[in-house]
This record gives structure tokens, sequence and C-alpha cells, in this order.
């Protein structure tokens, strides 16, 4: 306690406030107050009460009363929900947030893509230490395996969701479930039946059967856990060189959950589990006593990430111990790479919790000298930078499709390859229809005068007007000789015309073979101003009501009486990352197949020539697996309700593109292919 002494020093003369309500806080207070001004506690969950000899207090409270520091006396995991909870309340106030190892909590990093700067253990270190020693005890929560979701009390915020589905609603659900345990933690280490029996009685709750409850619970969070591989690995390998590994959790749930839960994660090197709520027991107070007198007398090597639970009482209780970092430590190394701002609400919980558990599953991130944050497969690119813009618009598509009653859905190839597997995945049923078109089918099968074909030459080609013929009408020009005028494509007109009949003739026969109910067309459409909506409305009855991810040129297409609801309007896109990066996104959502051009008699598509090779169309497929990858894990975790489409944090992430390295050299070598335009840039230059 003397470095807090020293660290308390400047508010000698300072009201001070002490945020928590645990055992530590009350060792904290016999070390400080006979020296500084404590005028009470707080909490985020009691405003009322005494504790420890103090009085328990408001925020409002300590404000009015003039209070200099609030002293945060929690774990690392819990200081950065205080800290979104008060954080900017303190900064407002000129109320200094500190914890206990004396960080200013308020003092938010910039964004950083590199580890350069930072502390932290590397396999090699780590292995040493173990090879070191007899027996190696693991902590197993942010250590061994890690949750989907950003905060661990998130999981009483689903659990209460999913409690409201079933019609049962108890007020302040999550607040009441952390007094509880908080309450229980000040006499012993609870089991989670304990912690919902308390909370019956105290609040006198009789919707709630305490074992029933508790189930619901685990159920909630072994769904959200994933094992950290590679630390998994390094515990295997420590496994087959002889060591014995225990695991040493504190945790309300039992032996036989905890081993669930790893057996799920497929984790099987350990030899037995101390869990502080079998024991009765902390890590803080005699759960490694425990370890001890099981290990008798070996040497023992503890790793975990909490550096006063795992590592400080450890050495307490004459163990090494090392620390290795959680996703958290990561993610706040690197500034919450921009993340910060976007904490509110389960959903963006579960967002930014889901790219954490993925990005930063490895606490082995000091290997290399840059130490540069790199993603190294297609796969996990699609998951952590696109899959979160992409699910919200088919969240938002699905809903657009319920509110305009819309019976007929066509995602139109090629973007809609993955939307509609999404789609069908959201809406439970497989009546979309994967529509085959593209804007050159559309045209050239849609013209119909000559005002038509002025439109679609006003799209500049890249290339010679015989090039521009073949390519958007299928047609083969004749190029000028020497002396004679140059063509332009009104020349050709009989010709466009012409085949443009008997391209609507053969496109319609196609779609005579689809089921189209009465009423209006869903018509989907990534990112575009409208042209094959418009040319497609002339060979479908229904009528098409355009759903697209961002309409461009939208003031110019206003004349043309098209039906079309963006995703992305023009107030969200000012300024915004979708212009900047939705290339790369169009590239991603492609499907395997090339391009329609026309249909032939018997209303069969006639593909473009591929151009891509087997690693392009390879690595685009990769990218989509861990795009639906998402999807599902997103669907499965966040409850419906709580489903909020936030587009400045899928914005964030996609913009990760600029910052984090990418691996993949199959990615980093595609190109962005615009036959239409005639146009080809490399991934590379627009990254």
């Amino acid at each position: 306690m003397t470095d807090l002494l020293k660290m308390l020093s400047p508010y000698k003369e300072e009201k001070i406030a002490v945020y928590g309500l645990g055992t530590e806080t009350e060792r904290v207070l016999d070390e400080v107050c006979r020296d500084f001004q404590i005028i009470g506690l707080l909490d985020g969950y009691k405003e009322e009460g005494e504790l420890y000899h103090k009085p328990i207090i408001s925020l409002q409270y300590a404000i009015d009363c003039g209070v200099k520091l609030i002293l945060v006396v929690a774990r690392p995991g819990s200081c950065r929900a205080i800290l979104k909870r008060i954080g900017a309340v303190c900064m407002e106030n000129g109320i200094d947030l500190i914890d206990v190892r004396g960080r200013n909590l308020c003092d938010l990093k910039k964004t950083r893509y590199q580890f350069r700067s930072a502390d932290g253990i590397s396999r090699a270190c780590l292995m040493e230490q173990a090879e070191g020693s007899d027996v190696v005890s693991v902590d197993l929560f942010d250590t061994l395996v890690m949750r989907r979701t950003l905060f661990p009390t998130d999981i009483f915020d689903i659990v209460d969701c999913r409690l409201r589905e079933k019609g049962i609603v108890i007020e302040d659900f999550s607040g009441r479930r952390t007094a509880s345990e908080k309450d229980l933690a000040k006499y012993t280490a609870p089991t989670l039946p304990e912690i919902y029996t308390h909370m019956k009685n105290t609040y006198g709750i009789a919707e709630i059967v305490p074992e029933e409850l508790a189930e619901l619970e685990w159920q909630t969070d072994y769904e959200l856990l994933v094992p950290r591989r590679e630390m998994c690995d390094f515990c295997e390998e420590v496994h087959r060189k002889g060591k014995e590994i225990f695991i040493v959790s504190d945790t309300f749930y039992s032996r036989e959950q905890l081993s669930r839960m790893l057996e799920k994660c497929g984790i099987g090197f350990w030899q037995d589990i101390f869990a502080s709520c079998e024991y009765k027991t902390a890590k803080t107070e005699g759960l490694f006593g425990k370890l001890k007198e099981c290990a008798a007398g070996k040497k023992i090597l503890h790793i975990g990430d909490d550096p006063v639970a795992d590592v400080e009482s450890a050495k307490r209780h004459g163990i090494a111990a090392c620390q290795i970092c959680s996703g958290a430590d990561l993610l706040e190394m690197a500034g919450y790479l921009g993340l910060w701002d976007s904490m509110e609400g389960i959903a963006n919980r579960i967002k930014i919790g889901m790219f954490v558990a993925k990005l930063f599953n490895s606490p082995f991130q000091f290997e290399e000298e840059g130490r540069k944050i790199a993603v190294r497969t297609a796969s996990d690119l699609g998951y952590l930078l696109f899959a979160p813009v992409i699910s919200d618009f088919v969240i938002w598509f699905a809903g657009q499709v319920r509110k305009y009653n819309l019976p007929n859905v066509w995602l139109c190839a090629r973007d809609g390859y993955l939307i509609k597997k999404m789609y069908d995945t959201l809406v439970g049923d497989h009546s979309s229809v994967y529509f085959l078109t593209s804007r050159t089918a559309a045209i050239r099968a849609g013209v119909e005068n000559e005002e038509d074909i002025r439109y679609v030459s006003g799209m500049k080609f890249s290339g010679t007007v015989e090039e521009e013929l073949l390519e958007r009408f299928g047609i083969t020009g004749k190029p000028g000789t020497a002396g004679e005028k140059p063509a332009t494509m009104m020349d050709y007109m009989p010709a466009i015309l012409q085949r443009a009949g008997e391209n609507r003739k053969n496109y319609q026969t196609y779609m005579e073979r689809l089921p189209v109910r009465d009423g209006d067309i869903a018509f989907f459409d990534f990112v575009a101003k409208g042209t094959s909506q418009m040319y497609m409305q002339k060979l479908v009855k229904n009528h098409l009501k355009g759903l697209y991810f961002l309409q461009l040129e939208r003031e110019y297409m206003r004349e043309k009486g098209l039906d079309i609801v963006p995703f992305y309007g023009k107030d969200e896109t000012d300024g915004s990352e979708i212009y900047e990066n939705y290339y790369i996104l169009e590239t991603m959502l492609t499907s395997p197949m090339p391009s329609v051009r026309e249909f032939d008699g018997n209303g069969e598509p006639c593909y473009a020539q591929e151009t891509r090779t087997k690693e392009d169309i390879q690595c685009v497929l990769e990218a989509q697996e861990g795009i639906f990858e998402y999807f599902a894990a997103y669907l499965k975790l966040c409850p419906e309700e709580e489903m909020r489409i936030d587009r400045k944090l899928d914005e964030r992430f996609l913009a990760m593109i600029h910052g984090i390295g990418v691996l993949d050299k199959n990615f980093m070598g595609l190109q962005v292919e615009d036959p239409f335009f005639n146009r080809v840039t490399e991934v590379t230059d627009l990254i």
C-alpha cells in the first residue's frame, strides 16, 4: 500500500470517494482512512446504506460535495465498465478517476495499430518459465477462454432479454443480480444458485426459481465462450512435456459446469479444477493455498490475466506468476481502435466483443519486432471488418420487406449471392430468388429507343466506341477508316434495338420460370444508380421496390421515377467511410460465377468470360465464409429485441482496413473489375 499512499499524496487536502464495495475496498480503507478524507463509497447499483463504516453515496452527492478524486477499487475489466458508466460525468465535473494501480482511467489513448510501446510476454518467454516449474496452474476466463461480448456483466443483460422473451419481467434485473453477488462475496465465494436465492429473498421476486435462473445464465455464458486457441495450444505443449496443469478460477460455476465449458472449447489437458465457489474462497483469499496443498511441495507457475487476483495473490502464497494480456487488455493498449464511443447498448457490446474475441484471441501479440496488429486470412477479414455492416444491412433489408409487405424478394446477381444466404437464414425460409441479372444484361434487354441509348452512352466508357458496343450491347462494330467521320453509338441504333428485342424475349423466357406472386418485388442492388432496376421494370409487370445498400447519383436519377430506398441515405454517406470503401465490399460480395451478359432462346444465362483466377475466387469465398460465420453468431448471441443498427460503428470496423496489417497475399492481389466502364483497380490502391 506504500505505492497507493504515494499515488494519493496530491489529494491530501481534497475530498475522495472510493468506487467499489468488494473486500479489497475494506483493505484499501484500512490503509488510507487515517491520512485522507474519504467521504463515502460509490457503486453502480447502490446509492444508500453503509459498508466498512462508510456511507454508500450517489455520484451526484459526490459531485455536490466537491470530490476531486474517485479511487476505483476493481479489477481491470470492471474498471473499463466503470469508466464507461461515469467517465464522461467525471471529466465534465473536473473529477479525477484513478484505479488502485495508479492508472488514470479517463486518459483515453489514441488509436494505434501496433504494440511497439506496450509491454507483454512472448510465447517463448512464457514457455521458458513453464519448463522451469513442476506444475502449471491457469486462470480460465480471459486467459484460456474468452466471451464474445465486451463486459462480463453483459451476460446479465442478455439473460434479462431472454426472460422478457418468455414474458418474465424483473425490474432492474442486471443491477440486482450484480448487487446480490457483491453482497455474498463479502462473506464467501458463492455459487450461482446461492446468488439467485439471495436475489429472490432480498428483493421479494416471486417470478424466479433460483435453480432455473442459474441454469439460464450458465447456458447463456456457455454460448458466448470461445477458446483462446494459441493459449490452449501452449498449454497442450506444456502438458505433453510432462507438466501437470490445473485450472484455477474465481467463479460461481460448479466444477461440473466448468468441465463442460472446457469440453466445448476442446480443452482436455487439465488435471483438476479449483473453482472458488466449491472451496468457498477466492484467489485473493485462500484458493491458491488449496492449490499448494494439492501440489504437495511442487514448484508451481500460475498464468492469468488479472494483475491482482492472478499475479499478486499467487505471489503472496509463494507461487510464481506470469501475467498474459486478455483481449480487453489488448484492445485498451490499441486505444480501443476508435470503438470507445460505440459501447452503448448490448448489441454494440456483442459486436465489439465478437471483434475482440477474433482479433485479439491470442495473447501473443509481442513476437515480431514491429508488433503490428494484423489479420492473417481472408476469412478473418470478412468476419472482422466487412461482416458488421453487411449484417446490419441484411437485418435492415428484411425489416424493409416486412415494412412494405413485399411478397417477392429478388436478390440480384452477383452481389446478391451471399446476401441471399444471409437473408434466408434470418427469415427462416428460402422463398427469395437469386435473380440472374447485371447492368449489362438489363440494358441489352431493356433499351427501347434513342433516349435509352443516349443514357447508356452517357456513362463514359474507357475505350473505343467499338469496344463499348461489344461490351455493353454484344454487337460487333466496324472501326472507322481514315478520312471517315468517327462512328458514334447512334450510328448503331438500329442494330442495338433489334438485338434488344431478341434479348428481351429471351430474358422473359427466363423470368417466366420464376415463382412470382401478385404484388411488388423487393429488388436488391448493392451500390448502384438504379440503371438495372430502370430497365428491368420494362420487362416485369410487378412494381419493383428498390432496396439498395447505397444509391449513387440519387438526385440525377430522381427524374427517372424509380422507387428506391437506400440503406445509406445522403445524410449518412456525407463524410462516411462507405464511399471510400464500397468497392472493396462489392468485391467481397460477388458470386463465384462470372457476370450474366444475356440469355439464349431457352432462357438460359450466357455468362461473360471469367477473368479472375482460382485463387481470386477462393479468396472471395473465404471472406464470405467469415462474413456468414459472424452473421450466424450474431443472430444467435444478440437478443432480437436488442438488435440495433449502428452505421457509425460498422464504418469504424470497415475503416480499419487502412490501419490493420493484411497478411493474406491473395486478398492483397485482388483486382476490382468493372467491365461496364472497362476499368480495373488494384485492391492495394484502395487500401
